[in-house]
C-alpha cells in the first residue's frame, strides 16, 4: 500500500475520485449530445428520443445491483472493483466512439433502422457506465473509514467529477460536439484505468466499525477484518431512494428534454438556417452543463462538505435540493434570453453538487459495509427508474404540450418534492 493511501492525503483522495470522474465524464458527453446527435443528425422526434434515452435505465435497474452484488464477492485481476471498472471504461469508450457513427454501423450491418441502432449504442453505453459507477463509488467505501474521512472521500470525488464534466461540456460549446465525442474516448480510458495503479484495494471488507477503529487501521495499512455488524437500516433507505428519486425525476427530465425548451422559448433561434441553428442549440445545451458542472464543481468540497459538519448531512441535502427547485421555476418565468437562462443555471448548482455526492455518504453509513457493492446497486434503483419514467411517460407529456416550459414546471415540482421527503431521513451524527 503506498504512503499516500495510508496517510489518506489529498493526493490519495483525488487519485480515488477519477475513475468515478472518467464515468462522470462519459455521462456528461452522453447528455451533451445523445438528443442533439439524434435530433439533428438523424431527425428523431421528442418521444422517439426518449426512447432511445429509456434503453439506459433499463440497463442499470438489472446491471448495477447485478454488478455489486458480484464484486462484493469476487476477486481477480487484483481487486473486487477494479475489474469491473476497467471492463467498463473499455466498453464505454468504445460507444462513445460509436454515436456519432450510428449511421455507419447501420449501414454496415444492414439494418434498415437508425433507431434501432441508437437505442443499442445507447443501451451500450449506459450499461457500460452502470457497470463502472457503482465499483467507482463503492471503493471509496472500501479504503475509507466511516464519518468524515468517507464523506471527503465523496465530496471530493464530486468536485473533480463535476470539474471534468464542466471541460466536458466547455469543449462541445467552444470546439464542437464531434471534438468532445473523440477526445472523450482518451479520456475516459486513461481516467478509469491509470488510477488503479495506485489503490490497493483490501481483500476483506469490513462488515462496519467506528470511524476511530477504522480510521486507526487504515493509518496502519491493514484491513478491519471483523467488527460488530451493525444492521441495514432498511426502513431509512427506503425513505432516502423515495427522496432521492424524486430528485433524478426532474434532473433527467432536464437532460433529456431541454432542447425541446431551448428551440421554443429562446427567439434567437427562430429565422436562423438550419445547420446554424442546429450549431446554436449544441453550443447552448454546452454552454447550461458547463456552467452547471463548472459552478458545480466548487461546491462539494468547499461549501457543502463544511455545512454538513454544522447541519449535518440531510438537513445541508434538503436545503440544497429545495433551491434547485426554484432555480427550475425561475427558468420558467425568467429564461427568454441565454444570459437569464445562464443565470438560472448557477442557482441549480447547489442541488447538482449535493445530488452527485452527499446520497452515497449518507446511504453509506446506514448498509451492511461488506455488501457496500450491492447496495450501492439497489441505491441506483433510485436513479434510473425516475431516468426510465422521465425518458417514457414524461416524453410523451412534453411532446403533446403546446408550451414546452412544462419541462421545468416537472423538474421544479419534483424537486420540491424531493426537499420535503429528505426531512424524513434521520441523521444520528453530523458529517
Amino acid at each position: 500500500m503506498l504512503g499516500i493511501q495510508k496517510r489518506l492525503s489529498n493526493i490519495f483522495y483525488i487519485i480515488l475520485g477519477l475513475p468515478s470522474t472518467a464515468m462522470g465524464f462519459a455521462l456528461s458527453i452522453q447528455i451533451a449530445v445523445l438528443s442533439w446527435i439524434l435530433r439533428t443528425k438523424y431527425n428523431l422526434e421528442i418521444d422517439q428520443i426518449g426512447i432511445v434515452w429509456a434503453a439506459g435505465p433499463i440497463a442499470g435497474i438489472l446491471g448495477q445491483p447485478i454488478i455489486g452484488l458480484i464484486s462484493d464477492k469476487a476477486w481477480f485481476w487484483g481487486g473486487r472493483r477494479k475489474p469491473f471498472i476497467i471492463i467498463g471504461g473499455i466498453l464505454a469508450a468504445l460507444m462513445i466512439f460509436a454515436l456519432p457513427n450510428i449511421d455507419k454501423i447501420s449501414n454496415f450491418f444492414g439494418i434498415a433502422s437508425i433507431m434501432a441502432v441508437a437505442i443499442t449504442v445507447a443501451l451500450t453505453l449506459d450499461l457500460s457506465i452502470n457497470i463502472s459507477f457503482n465499483p467507482t463509488r463503492s471503493i471509496i467505501a472500501d479504503v475509507t473509514p466511516d464519518g468524515q474521512p468517507r464523506t471527503k472521500g465523496y465530496t471530493w470525488m464530486q468536485s473533480i467529477s463535476n470539474l471534468f464534466g464542466s471541460g466536458a461540456y466547455l469543449m462541445g460549446a467552444l470546439i464542437g460536439n464531434y471534438f468532445l465525442i473523440y477526445a472523450g474516448v482518451f479520456i475516459v480510458l486513461i481516467f478509469s484505468i491509470g488510477p488503479l495503479l495506485f489503490i490497493e484495494e483490501p481483500r476483506v471488507l469490513a462488515a462496519s466499525a467506528s470511524g476511530d477503529d477504522a480510521k486507526g487501521a487504515s493509518a496502519k495499512g491493514k484491513t478491519v477484518e471483523k467488527a460488530a455488524a451493525a444492521p441495514t437500516q432498511w426502513g431509512e433507505l427506503f425513505k432516502l431512494y423515495f427522496a432521492h428519486g424524486f430528485s433524478w425525476l426532474g434532473i433527467q427530465t432536464m437532460f433529456v428534454y431541454m432542447f425541446a425548451f431551448l428551440e421554443q422559448k429562446l427567439p434567437a433561434m427562430n429565422g436562423m438556417p438550419e445547420a446554424d441553428r442546429n450549431m446554436r442549440l449544441g453550443q447552448m445545451i454546452g454552454w447550461s452543463f458547463f456552467i452547471l458542472n463548472a459552478v458545480g464543481a466548487i461546491w462539494p468540497a468547499f461549501l457543502l462538505e463544511p455545512m454538513s459538519k454544522k447541519l449535518g448531512r440531510v438537513r445541508t441535502h434538503a436545503m440544497m435540493v429545495a433551491i434547485m427547485a426554484l432555480g427550475y421555476f425561475g427558468i420558467v418565468l425568467f429564461a427568454s434570453s441565454a444570459i437569464m437562462l445562464y443565470s438560472m443555471m448557477c442557482v441549480l448548482t447547489l442541488g447538482w453538487a449535493a445530488v452527485v455526492s452527499l446520497p452515497f455518504a449518507i446511504m453509506s453509513e446506514k448498509v451492511d459495509k461488506s455488501r457496500m457493492g450491492f447496495f450501492m446497486g439497489i441505491f441506483n434503483l433510485s436513479v434510473v427508474l425516475p431516468q426510465l419514467i422521465a425518458s417514457s411517460l414524461i416524453g410523451t407529456i412534453i411532446k403533446n404540450a403546446g408550451d414546452k416550459g412544462i419541462i421545468f414546471i416537472i423538474s421544479g415540482v419534483s424537486l420540491a418534492i424531493s426537499a420535503a421527503l429528505w426531512l424524513f431521513v434521520s441523521e444520528k451524527n453530523k458529517a
